[in-house]
């Protein structure tokens, strides 16, 4: 048997001889293993009008924007003190024994942050330390840091805390959210899961987008998606463009289970460094205001988009207009179109344009009024409807009562992240209607809540009907107060 396959092995071995001598001599020579060789180009045109179309696939390449990046970012832990809560009841238990006592335990949350000064300035979101007594930060190369926090912002979602005695940290620079385009290439940049640092990419999917999850009193959302995985612990991370600049903080995920799923949002950055300055300079954000109100086609219904046309025109149809915008001659059944320049077809991006701006500032509006475009210059004021800067440590005049801020002190006394405290209950309509005394600690407006006077004022301006909510020092139980049909920035 082995000597009948000794002639086909010998026959086999001559064919494959034969075959890769013609080959190496009638073909073009090309290595059998190695680079392959330069594709033949395909017999397809792109779509162009015209005759000499020619294009590139550029390889887009992160190194050197994310090599930057986490040398920038830094995970943050928040620590909230352990604490005894009394229980207000009056049940027969607590008459026998007194009042019942339950022990909350230290609480520990992590985010994301991003340094954006040499000098130790880090802007994270709000609610990544809204709950923190205690704030660090650990740097990609394991230093760790005490961080005080500046200034807090619920609306933008924005936080900056501090490193004191630091000076040339890696720091990010801001780029123009504007100039980000749908497709664009992105880096996300932070700690997700209690990972050390980490890089994911993807593209920008949308702008200006609302998805309600910031539930704030006159909350701004006008986010970029994209598709770069985020997880929980990476927000107050980078959104980083192929430059190595940050374009946006990311915020949030739209998922069904907690963890990513496809989608992912960034405030940007022309909102957050906007923002920053404010915190920075006056320990709390100066918002500005047109005086409109819209009607959304996004939101709309089928009956209100067909009342107003409002799959028939471009913008944001206006509904209300007093102030600044009253003064310029916007009107009722205007289309809001452009915002200084920018296009604008929907209230978030409204909101996201006039939001990097002052009170006192102008800005040029383009609308559309029966068919024909006009321009006309706004000018913006506070929600008070004066163009006056509001400090952190400011006091204000409500309902006919003057309120100031809580200190820290106040605070860690009576275990609230913030408040405003009446130090004149005035003879307006606080005093008239709930009968507040001089010392009453507001925490609550319409189920907002408050954590200084800034926030007191934009909860206010909600409506005529407000709820109250809050409590006396020294006395167990929050008490809370309707009031209805009240002008809150009246005089008396």
């Amino acid at each position: 048997m082995q000597f009948k396959l000794i002639p086909v092995i010998v026959t086999a071995a001559l064919t494959s001889v034969m075959t890769l001598f013609v080959v190496s001599h009638f073909q073009e020579k090309v290595p059998y293993i190695g680079t392959a060789a330069a594709p033949q180009k395909p017999p397809v045109s792109y779509v162009s009008y015209g005759n000499n179309a020619t294009a590139s696939a550029m390889s887009v390449n992160f190194e050197s924007a994310a090599d930057a990046s986490v040398k920038a970012v830094v995970h943050i832990k928040t620590t909230t003190a352990g604490r005894t809560i009394v229980a207000n009841s009056n049940d027969v238990f607590s008459r026998m024994f007194g009042p019942q006592q339950y022990y909350i335990p230290p609480q520990q949350e992590s985010g994301s942050g991003v340094v954006v000064s040499p000098d130790g300035y880090i802007v994270t979101n709000n609610h990544v330390v809204a709950n923190g007594e205690e704030v660090t930060v650990t740097f990609n190369n394991r230093y760790t840091a005490s961080a005080k926090v500046v200034g807090k912002d619920p609306a933008t979602d924005i936080a900056v805390l501090k490193i004191d005695g630091k000076s040339n940290l890696d720091y990010m620079e801001f780029g123009n959210s504007d100039d980000a385009k749908l497709g664009q290439w992105v880096l996300a940049v932070g700690y997700p899961l209690t990972l050390d640092a980490t890089v994911t990419a993807g593209i920008i999917s949308a702008k200006g987008r609302s998805i309600g999850v910031n539930k704030q009193q006159s909350a701004i959302e006008s986010f970029i998606q994209t598709d770069a995985a985020v997880n929980p612990g990476n927000s107050g991370g980078a959104l980083v463009n192929t430059n190595g600049q940050l374009i946006g903080i990311n915020s949030a995920i739209a998922s069904p289970t907690g963890s990513y799923a496809g989608y992912s949002y960034a405030i940007p950055s022309n909102i957050v460094r906007k923002a920053v300055n404010d915190l920075m300079q006056y320990g709390t954000v100066q918002r500005a205001y047109m005086g409109v109100s819209y009607v959304d086609g996004a939101t709309a219904s089928p009956e209100m988009v067909q009342k107003y046309g409002l799959d028939k025109t471009n913008g944001v149809y206006v509904s209300d207009v007093k102030g600044g915008a009253a003064k310029a001659g916007l009107a009722k059944g205007d289309y809001i179109t452009h915002i200084n320049g920018q296009p604008v077809n929907n209230s978030s991006e409204v909101q996201g344009q006039i939001a990097r701006f002052h009170p006192g500032d102008n800005v040029s509006v383009g609308y559309l009024r029966n068919g024909k475009s006009y321009t006309t210059n706004v000018l913006l004021t506070n929600i008070s409807g004066n163009t006056n800067i509001i400090k952190a440590e400011s006091t204000i005049k409500l309902l006919g009562a003057t309120f100031r801020p809580m200190n820290d002190e106040e605070k860690s006394k009576y275990y609230v992240k913030g408040g405003a405290v009446v130090t004149d209950p005035g003879h307006g309509a606080l005093a008239k209607q709930a009968h507040i005394r001089k010392g009453f600690i507001v925490t609550s407006v319409n189920n907002a809540t408050i954590g200084g006077v800034a926030d007191l004022q934009q909860a206010m301006a909600s409506g005529r009907n407000l709820q109250i909510g809050g409590f006396y020092p020294g006395y167990q139980g929050m008490s809370y107060y309707a009031l209805t049909d009240v002008d809150a920035f009246a005089e008396e």
